[in-house]
């Protein structure tokens, strides 16, 4: 094999060992062996079984936090990360620059932080030196990526200055307002878990006003809405958060994005605490169940935590043991206490 073929076969197998390695042991281990891959699934990967109180209806999701065999169906990135597939077992090897960016958002979604970051490694490397839009916007994306991987783990500090450096990035670029709104949507919501509401709200009315009359930023609609009802629900104001996670369920509700209703739905529980906790925990328990069927391993820990705050029970796994998890995938939790 000549030399240059040789390299690109390895780059090839390293790229794809990036971002499926487990898979990738899982089929080595097959191919020795001969052991069907649904049973290696069953007794080797298995994160953790989940079993909470069944949704009403009779098809409540029952498995693991294992993502289901989407790729039996047509499927890419963008239906993984925003889109009907975020349980896409086997991801294709990136191509384009912006499909690093997409990769490393399916596997935060999964709760693969590691991975994550290591694609946004690959990104960030190849938008070096911001020499073109594109390439601005996506390294200013990169960075509130990261930021919110932090958010997520309670590092809402250093969150910020990753979100600070998404919006300096693109701060000049007017015409784009796609990653600007994800960087301040994100300083509002690093504003929040520091305590600073009003400095949140007025990043938002920033984001809105730089928004505008753009169609087509759904997610970025979506977002204000979440960091909206969150700001509110920090005021106290109960009526006021439920407003907003409503328009935010509305909103998702019109996208295909399977993630971003099932945290449109959580946040809408968050705020049904307040008024009606029973109602809450129904909810909940419904969106851990949707968690597991998809693989949503970060939301299925912040249900789970909803669940056992308000009704003094223990959701199985217990939001612990699921943290433990999520550390395992190399995210790294503050102690709740």
């Amino acid at each position: 094999m000549p030399v240059k073929y040789h390299y690109e076969y390895i780059r090839q197998i390293s790229v794809e060992y990036l971002i499926n390695s487990d898979k990738l042991a899982i089929s080595c281990f097959c191919a020795i062996f001969g052991i069907g891959r649904a049973l290696v699934w069953r007794c080797c990967c298995h994160d953790l079984p989940v079993s909470t109180p069944a949704p009403p209806g009779p098809s409540a999701p029952t498995g693991s936090f294992v993502p289901s065999q989407a790729a039996a169906r047509p499927s890419t990135l963008e239906s993984a990360a925003f889109g009907a597939d975020p349980d896409l077992d086997r991801l294709p090897v990136p191509s384009t620059t912006r499909e690093w960016w997409t990769t490393a958002v399916v596997l935060g979604g999964q709760g693969h932080y590691a991975r994550a970051r290591a694609a946004l490694d690959v990104l960030d490397r190849r938008t070096s030196g911001f020499s073109a839009h594109s390439d601005r916007v996506l390294a200013s994306l990169s960075a509130s990526t990261r930021a919110s991987f932090l958010r997520q783990s309670g590092r809402h500090a250093l969150a910020s200055t990753w979100d600070g450096r998404a919006l300096a990035i693109v701060g000049g670029l007017q015409d784009d307002p796609e990653a600007a709104c994800d960087a301040l949507t994100g300083l509002a919501a690093d504003a929040l878990g520091c305590g600073r509401l009003p400095l949140g709200w007025r990043l938002l009315a920033q984001c809105r006003a730089r928004l505008g009359e753009e169609a087509g930023l759904w997610r970025q609609e979506i977002r204000i809405e979440w960091v909206s009802a969150e700001l509110a629900l920090a005021g106290g104001d109960f009526a006021r958060a439920g407003r907003h996670a409503e328009r935010a369920v509305e909103l998702s509700g019109e996208s295909e994005s399977v993630r971003h209703r099932v945290k449109s739905d959580l946040l809408l529980s968050a705020t049904l605490t307040g008024t009606d906790p029973s109602a809450a925990v129904e909810l909940a328990t419904d969106v851990l169940a949707r968690c597991q069927r998809y693989g949503l391993l970060p939301l299925a820990w912040a249900s789970s935590l909803l669940i056992e705050g308000v009704s003094g029970g223990r959701t199985s796994p217990s939001a612990r043991e699921i943290g433990d998890l999520i550390a395992m995938r190399g995210g790294l939790l503050l102690p709740l206490s």
